[in-house]
Protein backbone atom coordinates (compact mmCIF):
# COMPACT_ATOMS: atom_id res chain seq x y z
CA UNK A 1 0.00 0.00 0.00
CA UNK A 2 1.27 3.08 -0.41
CA UNK A 3 2.25 6.06 2.03
CA UNK A 4 0.85 9.37 2.07
CA UNK A 5 2.96 12.07 3.36
CA UNK A 6 1.35 15.22 4.57
CA UNK A 7 4.61 18.03 4.35
CA UNK A 8 4.56 21.77 4.46
CA UNK A 9 6.71 24.98 5.78
CA UNK A 10 4.39 25.97 8.96
CA UNK A 11 5.46 29.41 11.12
CA UNK A 12 6.09 28.37 14.86
CA UNK A 13 2.69 29.22 15.69
CA UNK A 14 1.01 26.59 13.44
CA UNK A 15 -0.13 28.22 9.98
CA UNK A 16 0.94 27.56 6.53
CA UNK A 17 0.36 30.95 5.54
CA UNK A 18 -0.30 34.19 6.77
CA UNK A 19 -4.15 35.81 7.05
CA UNK A 20 -3.43 37.64 3.66
CA UNK A 21 -2.81 33.88 1.96
CA UNK A 22 0.79 34.65 1.53
CA UNK A 23 3.38 32.02 2.01
CA UNK A 24 6.58 34.30 0.67
CA UNK A 25 7.98 33.88 4.00
CA UNK A 26 8.87 30.37 3.07
CA UNK A 27 11.30 30.92 -0.10
CA UNK A 28 13.58 28.13 0.68
CA UNK A 29 17.91 28.90 0.44
CA UNK A 30 19.68 26.23 -2.01
CA UNK A 31 19.68 23.77 0.51
CA UNK A 32 16.39 23.49 1.58
CA UNK A 33 15.11 24.10 -2.25
CA UNK A 34 17.28 21.07 -3.12
CA UNK A 35 16.09 18.78 -0.16
CA UNK A 36 12.56 19.47 -1.62
CA UNK A 37 13.74 18.89 -4.79
CA UNK A 38 14.80 15.26 -3.82
CA UNK A 39 12.20 14.76 -1.77
CA UNK A 40 9.37 15.26 -4.59
CA UNK A 41 11.29 13.59 -6.94
CA UNK A 42 10.79 10.75 -5.05
CA UNK A 43 7.22 11.06 -4.61
CA UNK A 44 5.07 8.99 -6.87
CA UNK A 45 2.00 11.03 -6.95
CA UNK A 46 1.19 14.36 -5.66
CA UNK A 47 -1.77 15.24 -4.44
CA UNK A 48 -3.07 19.38 -4.69
CA UNK A 49 -6.38 21.29 -3.29
CA UNK A 50 -7.77 23.77 -5.44
CA UNK A 51 -5.63 26.20 -4.14
CA UNK A 52 -2.00 24.57 -3.91
CA UNK A 53 -2.71 24.07 -7.43
CA UNK A 54 -3.81 27.29 -8.82
CA UNK A 55 -0.17 29.15 -6.89
CA UNK A 56 2.12 26.12 -8.20
CA UNK A 57 0.56 26.25 -11.42
CA UNK A 58 0.77 30.24 -12.09
CA UNK A 59 4.59 30.05 -11.21
CA UNK A 60 6.81 26.68 -12.11
CA UNK A 61 5.49 26.21 -15.74
CA UNK A 62 6.18 29.60 -16.24
CA UNK A 63 10.17 29.67 -14.70
CA UNK A 64 12.48 31.22 -17.49
CA UNK A 65 15.94 29.42 -18.64
CA UNK A 66 17.47 32.02 -16.79
CA UNK A 67 16.34 31.16 -13.30
CA UNK A 68 18.67 29.37 -10.80
CA UNK A 69 19.24 25.56 -12.03
CA UNK A 70 17.62 24.45 -8.49
CA UNK A 71 14.43 26.51 -9.99
CA UNK A 72 14.60 25.08 -13.62
CA UNK A 73 14.95 21.66 -12.14
CA UNK A 74 12.06 21.81 -9.68
CA UNK A 75 10.11 23.50 -12.51
CA UNK A 76 10.52 20.78 -14.69
CA UNK A 77 9.72 18.01 -11.86
CA UNK A 78 6.50 19.95 -10.81
CA UNK A 79 5.82 19.40 -14.59
CA UNK A 80 6.47 16.08 -14.88
CA UNK A 81 5.03 14.59 -11.82
CA UNK A 82 1.52 12.30 -12.09
CA UNK A 83 -0.48 15.22 -10.09
CA UNK A 84 -4.56 14.68 -8.35
CA UNK A 85 -5.97 17.92 -8.21
CA UNK A 86 -9.18 18.00 -5.85
CA UNK A 87 -11.48 20.58 -6.66
CA UNK A 88 -15.49 20.98 -6.94
CA UNK A 89 -15.00 24.55 -8.56
CA UNK A 90 -12.11 24.13 -11.32
CA UNK A 91 -13.25 22.56 -14.73
CA UNK A 92 -9.95 21.37 -16.15
CA UNK A 93 -5.76 21.23 -15.00
CA UNK A 94 -3.11 20.52 -16.95
CA UNK A 95 0.54 19.80 -16.88
CA UNK A 96 0.32 15.95 -15.91
CA UNK A 97 -2.98 16.27 -13.56
CA UNK A 98 -6.33 14.45 -13.36
CA UNK A 99 -9.33 16.51 -11.63
CA UNK A 100 -11.32 14.90 -9.19
CA UNK A 101 -14.54 16.81 -7.93
CA UNK A 102 -16.16 14.53 -6.09
CA UNK A 103 -15.40 12.61 -2.33
CA UNK A 104 -11.36 13.01 -1.73
CA UNK A 105 -11.42 10.46 0.84
CA UNK A 106 -12.53 8.03 -1.31
CA UNK A 107 -9.93 8.78 -4.14
CA UNK A 108 -7.29 8.41 -1.88
CA UNK A 109 -8.50 5.31 -0.40
CA UNK A 110 -7.97 4.35 -4.24
CA UNK A 111 -4.78 5.92 -5.27
CA UNK A 112 -3.20 4.20 -1.94
CA UNK A 113 -4.15 0.63 -2.58
CA UNK A 114 -3.07 1.32 -6.18
CA UNK A 115 0.80 0.96 -5.44
CA UNK A 116 3.46 1.19 -2.52
CA UNK A 117 5.08 3.95 -3.69
CA UNK A 118 5.10 7.86 -1.96
CA UNK A 119 2.03 10.00 -2.37
CA UNK A 120 2.45 13.38 -0.80
CA UNK A 121 -0.69 15.64 0.08
CA UNK A 122 -0.34 19.67 -0.80
CA UNK A 123 -2.61 22.19 1.14
CA UNK A 124 -4.01 22.47 4.49
CA UNK A 125 -7.53 21.68 3.44
CA UNK A 126 -7.19 18.64 1.63
CA UNK A 127 -4.96 17.46 4.22
CA UNK A 128 -7.95 18.32 6.67
CA UNK A 129 -10.49 16.19 5.24
CA UNK A 130 -8.23 13.45 5.41
CA UNK A 131 -6.79 12.97 8.57
CA UNK A 132 -10.35 12.59 10.80
CA UNK A 133 -10.19 9.14 8.30
CA UNK A 134 -6.68 8.27 9.29
CA UNK A 135 -5.09 8.49 5.77
CA UNK A 136 -2.32 10.36 6.04
CA UNK A 137 0.64 7.89 6.95
CA UNK A 138 3.54 10.69 7.97
CA UNK A 139 3.28 14.40 8.86
CA UNK A 140 6.66 16.06 7.70
CA UNK A 141 7.16 19.78 9.09
CA UNK A 142 9.18 22.31 8.09
CA UNK A 143 9.16 25.09 10.99
CA UNK A 144 9.53 28.29 10.15
CA UNK A 145 11.28 30.98 12.65
CA UNK A 146 7.97 33.19 12.61
CA UNK A 147 4.97 34.24 14.30
CA UNK A 148 1.97 34.92 12.08
CA UNK A 149 -0.68 35.20 14.91
CA UNK A 150 -3.20 34.08 12.20
CA UNK A 151 -3.53 32.28 8.77
CA UNK A 152 -4.96 29.03 7.98
CA UNK A 153 -3.68 26.65 10.21
CA UNK A 154 -1.48 23.57 9.84
CA UNK A 155 -4.06 21.01 11.61
CA UNK A 156 -7.38 21.30 11.82
CA UNK A 157 -9.56 20.67 15.13
CA UNK A 158 -10.05 16.56 15.36
CA UNK A 159 -12.55 14.64 17.25
CA UNK A 160 -10.31 12.64 18.48
CA UNK A 161 -6.02 11.74 19.18
CA UNK A 162 -3.79 11.13 17.07
CA UNK A 163 -0.56 9.58 17.91
CA UNK A 164 2.63 10.26 15.93
CA UNK A 165 6.05 9.20 16.69
CA UNK A 166 8.66 11.21 15.73
CA UNK A 167 11.16 9.31 13.28
CA UNK A 168 13.70 12.12 11.97
CA UNK A 169 14.92 15.49 12.41
CA UNK A 170 16.73 17.54 10.12
CA UNK A 171 18.25 21.48 10.98
CA UNK A 172 18.29 23.71 7.87
CA UNK A 173 20.06 27.22 7.97
CA UNK A 174 16.80 28.96 8.30
CA UNK A 175 14.26 25.78 8.95
CA UNK A 176 13.67 22.29 10.94
CA UNK A 177 12.23 19.40 10.04
CA UNK A 178 10.42 17.23 12.05
CA UNK A 179 9.40 14.04 10.21
CA UNK A 180 6.79 12.17 12.62
CA UNK A 181 4.77 8.55 11.26
CA UNK A 182 1.04 8.18 12.70
CA UNK A 183 0.63 5.10 15.21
Amino acid sequence: MRRLSYGFGVSLDGYVNDRDGNINWTDPDDELHQFHNDRYSALEISLHGRRLYELMAEHWPHVPETAPPIEREFSRLWLDKPKVVFSRTLTEVHWNSTLVSENAVEEVRKLKAGGDGLIEVGGASLAASLMPHGLIDEYQLFVYPVLLGGGTPMFPALDHRVGLRLVETKHFKTVVMLRYVAD
